[in-house]
């Protein structure tokens, strides 16, 4: 007999851009987001000595595994769960996302004239909830040297608040930004070679 296959995935993931990447895949998803009593932060905490992969593929396998308990509370049809997470790494230090403006600038001079790392783990639970083996993506960005001035007037955009590493690949820091080595759309959030890979493996028809 021919395996089921599923129309959908569900997406754990506040991010607008890993929605568009999805679709630019032709996947069909529906959002399965934390609820308001869950503390969706407490799983990004760091723990003390932790390497960036390390940290970025655990919190993915959390959120996926959160993921899967809110879909069994709320009872919604059995389908394959996706999870993603992303961090910027420098001199082994894990960036996150920026406080506020001033903290976006202090940020995005670290990374000034100089290449960083871009993290971006993935975690598919398939239909009966059996974790899949996480994938992580690496991409390498050099930042050219840049005038305080010109990241104060992109950090008074709003664009780099909710964002690891202070800013958007896809937005206007692309004029920041000197090359890229690895997945373009790692960096965005959600490498679409090892995504359509791991859906595939979860057997999501698309």
């Amino acid at each position: 007999m021919p395996s089921i296959t599923y129309p959908f995935v569900y997406l754990a993931s506040q991010s607008p851009r890993r929605r568009e990447l999805l679709q630019q895949l032709g996947v069909k998803y529906e959002l399965l987001l934390p609820r308001p009593d869950e503390d969706a932060e407490a799983l990004e905490a760091e723990r003390p000595g932790e390497a960036a992969d390390t940290y970025v593929l655990r919190v993915c396998v959390a959120k996926a595994h959160a993921a899967r308990a809110r879909l069994l509370e709320g009872k919604h049809v059995p389908s394959p769960i996706l999870v993603a997470d992303t961090t910027v790494t420098l001199d082994g230090d894990i960036m996150g996302k920026p406080d506020d403006a001033g903290h976006a600038v202090a940020m995005l001079e670290r990374l000034c004239g100089r290449d960083h790392e871009v993290l971006t783990a993935l975690a598919v639970l398939n239909a009966e909830g059996e974790l899949l083996e996480p994938v992580l993506s690496r991409s390498l960005v050099r930042f050219a040297a840049v005038e305080r001035a010109a990241l104060q007037r992109y950090a008074a955009t709003g664009e780099p608040l909710g964002k690891a590493g202070a800013y958007g690949v896809q937005g206007r820091a692309a004029a920041f930004i000197e090359r890229i080595e690895g997945s373009y759309s790692g960096i965005m959030g959600l490498p679409l070679f090892e995504t359509a890979a791991l859906l595939r493996v979860a057997r999501v028809d698309f």
